[in-house]
């Protein structure tokens, strides 16, 4: 566990409960809120403790606590109803909130029951677009600030991984197969496939036949389906693979081989925007999210 974050800048506290760093050194200044450490150049350190009280205050005061109301409360206090409040109101803030919580301090029984909080109000749907989405979307930013160490992305990617493939597993045998075919898999060192895994649950939801090939799949491995005569549509997801400079290439390699079969390839992601389709010949189309893919099926 030593490899761990253990402390925060008050940047990193702002980029992970969106509270401008000049708001929290208010509460810590009129109300005591926060107590950090400081470095010999007086620069504020603060621990995971802080940081799961500062979530904790985040959503009380949320939820119509006032922070001169919260100031009064003990720690165990703030924390008793902070997590009966999110147990009890596990939507959206509220949820993601708890979420942040559980990856920082890698407690799976508090992610568990917060979605499970979830489910009794929406269904499997609704949790994945309207807090998972917007949760590892706050995960891409923490990326960028430099906030997350890979073990905390690893713990909860698995664990909403854990989820969509239960649910995938659930209506795997339940609903009536069309004569689409989908073959899902990631470029060759690509890793991310959270995106892609629940592509797959909405393609088995919608009735169609799914064989999901998983992470980083050079397409040489593939040579079995693409020489298959009946027709396919394979999909792949890019969030950092291929490299900005070789995206083209990779979609004139596969175009090359798609020519002269009936198959088509949908590409996924951001990366799409780079990839010039006027002189591909193969049914080649391309999106910037699931989301908008699945707008369209």
């Amino acid at each position: 566990m030593n490899n761990i974050k253990q402390h925060f800048t008050i940047k990193d506290l702002e980029n992970i409960s969106g509270i401008k760093a000049h708001t929290i050194r208010i509460w810590e200044k009129r109300y005591d809120l926060l107590r950090p450490k400081r470095t010999k150049t007086n620069i504020r350190l603060y621990s995971n403790d802080h940081l799961q009280k500062l979530l904790n205050i985040v959503l009380l005061n949320n939820n119509n606590y006032k922070i001169s109301m919260i100031a009064k409360m003990s720690d165990d206090q703030i924390t008793k109803f902070s997590r009966d409040l999110a147990l009890n109101n596990a939507v959206n803030d509220e949820a993601i909130n708890r979420f942040k919580l559980s990856m920082f301090q890698f407690d799976k029984i508090l992610f568990d029951k917060t979605y499970q909080e979830l489910l009794l109000k929406k269904n499997f749907r609704d949790v994945f677009t309207d807090v998972f989405i917007p949760f590892l979307n706050l995960i891409g930013l923490m990326w960028q600030t430099d906030t997350l160490i890979p073990a905390h992305e690893n713990f909860i990617s698995n664990l909403i991984a854990q989820k969509i493939q239960l649910q995938t597993e659930k209506i795997q045998y339940s609903v009536s197969k069309k004569l689409k075919t989908y073959v899902l898999f990631l470029p060759e060192n690509e890793i991310h496939e959270l995106g892609l895994l629940y592509l797959n649950y909405e393609l088995i939801l919608r009735g169609n036949f799914t064989i999901y090939l998983g992470q980083s799949l050079p397409l040489n491995n593939l040579d079995f389906f693409f020489q298959n005569s009946a027709e396919i549509c394979f999909i792949t997801l890019m969030t950092v693979m291929p490299y900005d400079h070789k995206i083209q290439a990779y979609f004139n390699q596969i175009d090359e081989i798609l020519e002269k079969t009936n198959h088509e390839l949908i590409g996924i992601g951001q990366k799409s925007s780079l990839v010039d389709l006027k002189h591909l010949k193969s049914k080649i189309n391309l999106y910037n999210s699931v989301s908008d893919l699945l707008k369209e099926l």
